[in-house]
């Protein structure tokens, strides 16, 4: 990069000055990693939008590390944001007006800048992709009250729920942590998700008009965006935030006429988040059989689409694109009118298993992710 570009792009762009952080700490921003070093001091050149700053504080000898602690911030070009870590609390922590405006002026003078990393652009486009909708309006209505989403305020939300493996293994992770001695576990501590029932219930309805309501989740998902979002089809890392992940799309893949009637813009939209989400999380980890469930969901989905007479352009694209995406990088061969789940897997192969687990009703709402949504 020519030295006037990076130069502009140190000015433009948001800087994250870190203050205090201890060596071998994880700090992460969107899609991004960085292991804190001696000279680490924050992350310069970030493009001027919605990002998600999260960390993990580590042991002296940085083998290990506590639960995530995430915070979403909306910033403007050339801002400045300085937080402290605090050492008693392990956590970021705001600094003073007064210390703020100093360390700001001290930023612009370029006097940080050797000791600032600098954000991978060419990482940008995958953030966009999977951040589309999340706006400034959209963070200020779910984040919890204080801003951070920690995964350690929500060990024990889901009970009685069943989980995958992955889910299991994190739950055990959460139990034996030795950095979970005093956490606050408080409703205000969670995000403000919408509520999404995962079975319709209504009075005076019953037998076959109730279960046509429970099989096309169509006015489930009418009723949900007129009452939370005035019929706007605009919707936005946590174990909440995947359970909600999952209630989502375990609706939206329930939906029989929406797709093609009421709501064709919102299912194009729905099923480019999911290609982009499913295809970072894949590059990421093609070993990770929970993603399984996703075609057991899909299958239905896909047969609809690709059955019908008449779909939108646009939608039966990125259905096809979701389809080829999970049969090149998991192997999946979609039997649209087969019994069998509408998915085919050789005897040995080491998804069929998992597969197989989901017949059972119990596991029928399993999915996988990495970002949440609203």
């Amino acid at each position: 990069m020519e030295p006037n570009t990076a130069l502009e792009l140190v000015k433009q762009g948001v800087t994250l000055l870190l203050l205090d952080v201890p060596q071998y700490t994880l700090v992460g921003i969107d899609t991004q990693m960085f292991s804190v070093g001696p000279a680490f001091k924050g992350i310069k050149m970030i493009p001027s939008a919605s990002h998600f700053l999260y960390y993990s504080s580590s042991t002296r000898d940085g083998k290990d590390f506590s639960p995530i602690i995430g915070f979403f911030i909306h910033a403007a070009p050339s801002e400045v944001i300085v937080p402290r870590w605090d050492q008693q609390q392990e956590r970021l922590v705001k600094v003073s007006k007064e210390e703020e405006e100093r360390y700001c002026q001290a930023v612009k003078s370029l006097e940080f800048d050797r000791q600032l990393g600098p954000y991978n652009l060419s990482q940008c486009g995958d953030w966009k992709h999977l951040s589309n909708y999340i706006t400034k309006s959209i963070i200020e209505w779910i984040e919890p009250i204080g801003g951070e989403i920690a995964v350690a305020c929500e060990s024990g939300i889901v009970p009685n729920t069943p989980k995958t493996a992955m889910e299991k293994a994190l739950d055990e992770q959460m139990k034996s942590s030795k950095f979970l001695t005093s956490v606050d576990n408080s409703q205000s501590r969670r995000c403000y998700y919408t509520s999404i029932p995962h079975v319709i219930k209504q009075k005076g309805i019953h037998g076959q008009e109730l279960t046509s309501l429970n099989i096309d989740k169509t006015q489930l998902l009418e009723s949900l965006l007129i009452k939370y979002y005035r019929g706007s089809e605009d919707m936005g890392q946590s174990l909440e935030g995947f359970l909600q992940w999952k209630a989502l799309v375990n609706l939206l893949f329930g939906c029989i006429e929406a797709p093609f009637h009421t709501r064709t813009q919102l299912f194009t939209e729905f099923i480019k988040v999911i290609y982009y989400q499913l295809k970072f999380g894949l590059e990421k980890d093609h070993s990770d059989t929970s993603g399984a469930a996703t075609g057991h969901l899909c299958k239905d989905f896909f047969s609809l689409m690709l059955d019908a007479s008449s779909v939108d352009g646009h939608l039966l694209s990125w259905t096809r694109k979701l389809k080829e995406l999970l049969e090149n990088n998991l192997g999946w061969e979609f039997q649209l009118n087969s019994v069998v789940n509408g998915i085919y897997f050789e005897e040995d192969d080491e998804f069929a298993l998992v597969v197989e687990m989901l017949d059972d009703p119990s596991c029928k709402h399993t999915l996988w992710s990495s970002i949440p949504l609203l």
